[in-house]
């Protein structure tokens, strides 16, 4: 039997995942900072681009968590 669609804490786990995120891009760019004259331009570029998509991500986390608390 299938178990049943508790939603009673996904605003819960989507902040976390919201929190997560915000967490490994200022991870990121904290290590951007302190080496970047060490990295080659590719890596910089594709950390550049997966904070990013973490932001996209963190959008995604923020429109679902508004459409949550509307149900």
């Amino acid at each position: 039997m299938a178990k049943p669609d508790n939603r009673a804490d996904n605003e819960v786990h989507l902040q976390n995942a919201i929190d997560n995120t915000m967490a490994n891009i200022n991870e990121a760019e904290d290590y951007l900072d302190e080496h970047a004259d060490e990295i080659s331009a590719t890596d910089k570029q594709a950390i550049e681009a997966k904070n990013q998509r973490r932001r996209q991500s963190i959008q995604g986390f923020i429109e679902e968590k508004k459409d949550e608390a509307n149900q």
